[in-house]
């Protein structure tokens, strides 16, 4: 049985990453969605609401699985028995970025081989960051995100999360 991992901040997740876990899975018997909790960085959704809305934009996707893990990712793909690690390039300077972490977590861990899908080129200039950005400014997003994280974007920037947004008085 192959496990991946596909790691990846995913705040939030792009219709470009899903379209990227749907092409992954065809590769592998079990692919991890694998979300990074970096203590230095305050992500727009806290890991659990991210976990959630991904959850929810897969739906009940057979050999899909949503973590979260922190630290190293050699030692998650460890932890995870994972045999190659996906990771999604929508341009030179991802595979810049790219190159040095492969060859970096293949010598950590002998074995585990890092598989680059290419970003359908509709996608490719989509980016979590851009993302955050229009929803920040009241933009549509809906082009670019799965109906879940739209919903999510829009209740987080409309205070709908809330209970205590409510007028006093009711309504």
């Amino acid at each position: 049985m192959k496990t991946a991992i596909f790691p990846g901040s995913f705040d939030p997740l792009t219709n470009g990453h899903l379209d990227l876990i749907k092409r992954a899975r065809r590769l592998c018997d079990r692919l991890i969605v694998a979300v990074l909790v970096n203590p230095d960085k305050s992500g727009l959704l806290p890991t659990q609401k991210r976990l959630d809305v991904i959850q929810r934009a897969l739906g009940n996707r057979e050999g899909v699985e949503v973590k979260a893990f922190s630290g190293l990712l050699v030692d998650f793909a460890k932890a995870e028995q994972a045999d190659f690690v996906i990771r999604g390039v929508r341009g030179v300077q991802d595979l810049e970025n790219e190159m040095p972490m492969a060859w970096t977590n293949e010598k950590l861990l002998p074995g585990l081989e890092t598989v680059v899908l290419l970003t359908r080129p509709e996608l490719a200039g989509v980016s979590s960051s851009l993302v955050r950005q229009i929803a920040h400014f009241g933009g549509d997003v809906s082009a670019f995100v799965p109906p879940a994280v739209d919903e999510t974007l829009l209740r987080l920037y409309n205070k709908l999360e809330k209970p205590d947004d409510t007028p006093e008085g009711g309504e």
